[in-house]
């Protein structure tokens, strides 16, 4: 019996072995969205840098395996995902119950609302025939299609976010719906951003705020590899470094 329980607890933790369980992946492929300062954007060089960037490099760094970025519009992702072209996404994806039903998410990456950004001064408190821009695919796109559209806004969906914020500069549209800390910390602070305010949070089971890395269902060994790569980024004070770097003085990580 002792024998037989040795070998179990052996096997168990070769089992969680990270050296084990990594050895299938010396490459993880992430599927990413260019478009979306700070978390992921070109910089004037052409490279691709911000938050979710540096949050999967250093995931790498701890697993000892090489990222590579694949670049793909938002509604691309699961797609992708599913076809076998990515390993995983890290392109701020909201963890929600219909997601949840056709792939897994790895613990939370980080947290944030939903608000709209429009012009200084414009009323939006009689929103009929008013246009409103989204991310397509994204949780804004559900919640302005179930009740902005419904209140009277004319709603708009785009490829991709960087769209949204040049239509909302022509005047083609008149507000942007995306997450807060993307518009705080990108958009707003921008020189096209000047002249333009975001406005009260948004609460709606619609737009849960926790978001994660998207796995294919049942990739379980990924899923493990994935959290332990995150818990070392906490444990070693890489986190908030970066939170840091992108979004002074906020917390983006709700524990959740």
């Amino acid at each position: 019996m002792k024998t037989i329980v040795l070998m179990l607890s052996v096997f168990i933790a070769l089992l969680f072995n990270d050296s084990v369980i990594a050895k299938d992946y010396e490459v993880i492929r992430f599927g990413v969205d260019p478009n979306y300062a700070p978390f992921a954007y070109k910089n004037n060089t052409g490279q691709l840098v911000g938050f979710e960037i540096d949050i999967g490099n250093g995931i790498c760094a701890h697993l000892n395996v090489r990222c590579q970025w694949v670049e793909i519009d938002f509604d691309g992702q699961v797609p992708s995902l599913q076809a076998g072209k990515i390993d995983a996404i890290l392109a701020s994806m909201s963890v929600t119950a219909a997601r949840l039903k056709v792939i897994d998410f790895s613990s939370e990456v980080f947290s944030s609302p939903t608000a709209m950004v429009f012009r200084q001064g414009a009323r939006l408190d009689y929103p009929q025939g008013q246009s409103v821009g989204y991310l397509q695919g994204s949780i804004q796109e559900v919640y302005a299609k179930q009740v902005l559209g419904k209140a009277g806004m004319k709603v708009v969906a785009y490829p991709d976010q960087e769209q949204v914020y040049a239509d909302l500069l022509t005047g083609r549209l008149q507000a942007s719906l995306q997450d807060v800390q993307q518009a705080q910390s990108g958009f707003l602070r921008s020189a096209q951003g000047v002249g333009f305010v975001l406005g009260p949070l948004i609460e709606s089971e619609l737009m849960p705020a926790k978001s994660a890395i998207g796995i294919a269902k049942g990739n379980t060994a990924l899923k493990i590899l994935l959290d332990r790569g995150l818990a070392a980024l906490h444990a070693d004070g890489s986190y908030v470094r970066l939170q840091d770097k992108y979004f002074d003085g906020v917390d983006m990580f709700s524990g959740q």
